[in-house]
């Protein structure tokens, strides 16, 4: 574990040190350095516990979003070069910071093995984040943008913390090894039920659930690239993470608590499929894509089986990659345009044919076609959850369909359809943006060679 978390934190001295004309380089090569290292915790083995110190260990439920966080970091620093171009140098190192920083509190996140750390490194990730949105984002409405994110962040964990401290009193620890091996403490009386639901709501709202997913699109929308990569990538992954760790400490699950969350997420999976077909705004499309991924990782992990939560698994991980992909192609048109309306940018398949092929394997991969892992997984929580109920299956159906149509609508409005006529001349696109698609849609075509890498653990 601390070979890479020592190297992630001595990215920071790197960061601040560098001379000015090495500081991209320089971080971005170390950071690409350190993700290649972190690629030997994918090796499938049924340990529940590997590299076990005190505080953090590493299983087949959390080494695949590791390993996820430590390939995006060298991606964010990648995608966020050009709009950086003419801050002045301080500046420049101190939104690298900002990205570095996340790193090890997602790492210290993804691994703990005690309630107390995870808390708060899950809350402490919303400061960076916060930081990249109030700052750096593209215009005056970031700061309403940054308000719902703490707001609604701050109000679903204080109830999560005093749940976790009620625990604590309850059992003398809150090492998960050992939770494992106690009884479980919240059994089905209504007090236990309220904190059971407490227990959860706050990586429902981080997931989101719809309904609570409100301060998303318009995070989505403020943030700059690298903040969007962030937050669609890796922080939405802590909510699921955190549903998969917390649900088997709820044992037996009181259906009272089954019902509204899977009707919610699947219903919401549902709505903001259809909410995605009469967007005007090309990153808030794709961030309600991401709530109606989201909602089908929500419905897997609560059922909790086997296969349920080796779907589950399995879309987070190829959403992140897919749902980070398709923003750094928003923001390649968004730099050349400066528009974010559909109307404003299409048709420009005839002036960057090389970016729309980008822009039809991502698409093609959000739609989840057959030789991607979002198939995979989509087909597995599909299964799971019709093997629950056979009804689901209008609902889940129903939302292929739209992610489909909406899909194929993003696409033909931005890369078919006659010109604008204010777009008279585009820069080309460059090699390092090209190389960022590269490194988010290779792993996505390679894992389906292995899917057991990222499958979740057997539990």
């Amino acid at each position: 574990m601390l070979k890479i978390l020592l190297p992630t934190i001595m990215l920071l001295p790197t960061a601040l040190l560098s001379s000015q004309k090495s500081l991209w380089t320089n971080t971005t090569t170390h950071s690409l350095l350190i993700a290649t290292i972190s690629l030997h915790w994918l090796l499938p083995t049924y340990y529940p516990h590997k590299n076990l110190t005190q505080w953090t260990s590493t299983d087949q439920i959390s080494s695949p979003l590791l390993v996820l966080s430590c390939w995006l970091l060298p991606l964010m620093i990648l995608a966020s070069q050009n709009h950086l171009q003419h801050e002045p140098p301080t500046r420049k190192r101190i939104f690298i910071t900002m990205l570095i920083t996340v790193q090890p509190l997602l790492l210290l996140a993804f691994s703990a093995t005690e309630l107390m750390l995870f808390y708060i490194t899950f809350e402490a990730t919303l400061i960076p984040t916060l930081i990249l949105i109030t700052r750096w984002g593209s215009q005056p409405e970031r700061l309403s943008a940054g308000i719902y994110l703490l707001f609604y962040t701050l109000i679903s964990s204080l109830p999560l913390l005093v749940t976790i401290l009620y625990l604590h009193t309850h059992i003398g620890t809150l090492h998960l090894t050992m939770l494992k091996l106690s009884h479980p403490s919240l059994t089905t009386s209504w007090t236990d039920l309220l904190l059971s639901s407490a227990l959860l709501m706050a990586f429902m709202v981080k997931a989101p659930l719809y309904g609570l997913h409100l301060w998303l699109p318009k995070a989505h929308v403020e943030a700059p690239i690298a903040g969007s990569m962030l937050l669609a990538a890796l922080l939405l992954k802590l909510g699921g993470y955190g549903i998969m760790r917390l649900t088997l400490l709820i044992y037996p699950f009181p259906p009272h608590l089954h019902y509204p969350f899977l009707t919610l997420a699947l219903w919401g999976a549902l709505m903001t499929s259809s909410i995605c077909l009469r967007q005007t705004d090309l990153k808030s499309l794709i961030a309600y894509s991401s709530v109606s991924h989201m909602g089908l990782v929500i419905a897997a992990s609560i059922l909790q089986t086997h296969w349920s939560f080796s779907g589950a698994m399995i879309l987070m991980i190829s959403h992140g990659l897919t749902s980070s992909m398709l923003f750094c192609l928003a923001n390649t048109a968004y730099e050349r345009t400066h528009s974010r309306t559909l109307l404003l940018t299409r048709g420009l398949q005839p002036l960057l044919p090389l970016m729309a092929t980008w822009w039809l394997l991502a698409n093609l991969t959000n739609m989840a076609l057959p030789p991607t892992t979002n198939l995979m997984a989509e087909l597995t929580i599909m299964t799971a959850l019709f093997n629950w109920s056979a009804l689901t299956i209008i609902l889940t159906g129903t939302a292929t369909l739209l992610t489909a149509s909406y899909t194929l609508f993003m696409l033909l409005t931005t890369q078919r359809g006659t010109l604008p006529t204010h777009i008279t001349s585009l820069q080309n696109s460059s090699t390092r943006e090209h190389l960022l698609m590269t490194l988010h849609i290779t792993p996505l075509l390679l894992l389906i060679l292995k899917p057991e890498m990222i499958s979740g653990m057997p539990l």
